[in-house]
């Protein structure tokens, strides 16, 4: 667990362009085609060399006579470039490769890379016992294939990978040719739909087994989407098959159609790093993941947000995560019923209140360059703050209204297939409310840390039918901004009865006055947890009689 940074607290202003943020580079890569050799990878002492090469299509954005690429220098060997490109320098991790012309805006080049991956241990390519497979997040994939490794640039995928008879091996898209040589199998993979880099995988054992199956699109009979599951023998496809197809059905209610050209899993060794990745229409499982609902849920769900919809920057990466992780215990609410989807939103909660290491959802400086996975990744921030971010959102806006918004941005063309950015959503937001909504994003993700409320309360006993409470709203944090909020209390009156007040907070310190006609004799704040991200206290302060 990494320990809490110690920092003064400075609040960035809400990014009017947060698209300035990006990473530029001055082209704009159309497609991947990867053709390599993994034949010998699947045999004792399971080395993780391999050669290749991978022809990359490009546009040019700007007048180009280089063009750099990613390609990790402990990972890869440049060998030689063909087609557009004349010559190459490898330094530093970087590919710079001079093209045989000068290309002016707009117009197409095609560059051939032939390279080696050496016989290392990158956590980006992956060979062991007769596995063989790549995991990207959230840079790896210059480990393996040199190309443009950020999530900004989508391309189409094309894969060729010549494997042993015995090894069966999944890709993004469809499979579109398998053509067999001897004891070798050439598998061609294509994925017509841009993909980002860290999204593309191959994934591949000997005796892999093969589950299909079709979901079926609600209310259009004839319309269906193959479901391609990778498996060892004695996997239990039992809860899969039921969870795949229910969530579906559920996912594509909620947000849009099931957007891409099959649904994959595929089940890895004790080797992946996570318990789940969700590459593009082919997500990467733990060793008995098909057992896992809760995890084939989330993976899932990642496939509108995270991938048909993808992080512009890694400062966005709640976009993906926070979203995924709030719609898995949606799947709960679902299934299970309200009462289990305020008590999974409230673990959550939970979590993030013990190991919070005091950064924002929304980091500046990750949008320039990615921090450590396990940074980037953190449960209490990036999964965990993101999802009850969203729950409180949905607390406001109230259940109509939150999902038409949820909806309207998971079907906007302007982002599908593409990338959205933090400023995105939040306009989505106002666009659907017709409200400003930027306080609630300016406190919540832009800012670190939540409120710590220490409320009192005054009773007074006006007559013998007149009570009156003065309510005060104390947050005492320092680490943070103050948060504005609309706000819960709950009175219970001596003869059993009970009034449930709301206000809103939008002053530090601030008194609130009601009267009643009977005795107060228990105040409750935010009795129904709308704000699940705090801490709190409320105290008496003098009562009269």
């Amino acid at each position: 667990m990494a320990a809490t940074p110690v920092f003064a607290v400075r609040i960035l202003p809400f990014p009017i362009d947060t698209a300035s943020f990006y990473t530029r580079h001055s082209y704009d890569v159309l497609n991947y085609r990867l053709d390599v050799d993994l034949v010998s990878c699947y045999s004792k002492p399971f080395p993780s060399g391999f050669s290749a090469n991978v022809v990359i299509t490009l546009k040019a954005d700007s007048v180009l006579k280089t063009i750099r690429l990613n390609a990790v220098n402990s990972s890869i060997v440049i060998d030689s470039v063909r087609m557009a490109g004349s010559s190459f320098r490898h330094l530093h991790d970087t590919l710079a490769i001079r093209l045989s012309r000068t290309y002016k805006p707009g117009e197409q080049l095609k560059v051939r890379i032939y390279y080696r991956h050496r016989n290392v241990d990158d956590k980006g390519f992956y060979s062991s016992s007769g596995t063989v497979f790549t995991d990207s997040p959230p840079e790896g994939a210059r480990k393996w294939m040199p190309c443009w490794d950020l999530p900004s640039d989508k391309a189409t995928w094309e894969l060729f990978a010549r494997v042993p008879l015995d090894v069966r091996l999944g890709s993004n898209g469809l499979l579109t040719d398998s053509v067999i040589s001897g004891n070798t199998v050439r598998y061609h993979w294509v994925s017509k739909i841009p993909v980002a880099t860290y999204l593309i995988t191959f994934t591949s054992k000997v005796n892999f087994l093969i589950h299909r199956s079709y979901w079926h699109k609600p209310l259009k009979n004839f319309d269906s989407i193959p479901v391609v599951c990778y498996y060892d023998p004695g996997e239990d496809f039992r809860i899969a098959d039921t969870t795949i197809a229910s969530s579906t059905n559920f996912f594509s209610m909620l947000f849009g159609d099931y957007p891409f050209e099959k649904i994959g899993f595929a089940t890895l060794n004790s080797t992946f790093a996570w318990g789940g990745m969700e590459d593009q229409s082919m997500v990467n499982l733990m060793p008995g993941g098909y057992n896992d609902a809760n995890l084939l849920v989330h993976e899932h769900s990642h496939q509108w947000f995270g991938d048909l919809i993808t992080c512009g920057t890694w400062a966005d990466i709640w976009l993906n995560e926070g979203f995924a992780t709030f719609s898995q215990i949606l799947w709960v609410e679902r299934t299970k019923g309200k009462r289990a989807y305020v008590s999974g939103m409230t673990a959550l909660a939970g979590y993030y209140l013990r190991y919070n290491p005091g950064w924002p959802l929304w980091h500046a400086r990750w949008a320039i360059r990615a921090p450590d996975a396990n940074t980037l990744y953190n449960q209490s921030i990036t999964y965990n703050k993101g999802a009850c971010v969203l729950y409180q959102l949905r607390r406001i806006l109230g259940d109509s209204m939150f999902f038409k918004v949820l909806q309207a941005y998971a079907t906007d063309t302007s982002l599908m297939f593409g990338n959205a950015l933090t400023r995105d959503f939040v306009d989505k937001v106002n666009e659907v409310t017709r409200t400003d909504m930027n306080w609630f994003f300016n406190e919540w993700v832009y800012a670190p840390n939540h409120p710590v409320y220490a409320n009192t309360y005054d009773i007074d006993s006006l007559s013998s039918r007149e009570w009156r409470m003065k309510f005060t709203v104390n947050q005492v944090q320092t680490n943070t901004v103050f948060f504005r909020m609309p706000l819960a209390i709950e009175v219970d009156f001596a003869d059993g009865s009970n009034t449930l007040l709301g206000v809103m907070n939008d002053t530090n310190h601030q008194d609130f006055s009601f009267s009643f006609d009977k005795p107060p004799v228990k105040i409750t704040f935010d009795p129904a947890r709308n704000i699940l991200l705090k801490e709190a206290t409320t105290i008496p302060g003098r009562t009269t009689r």
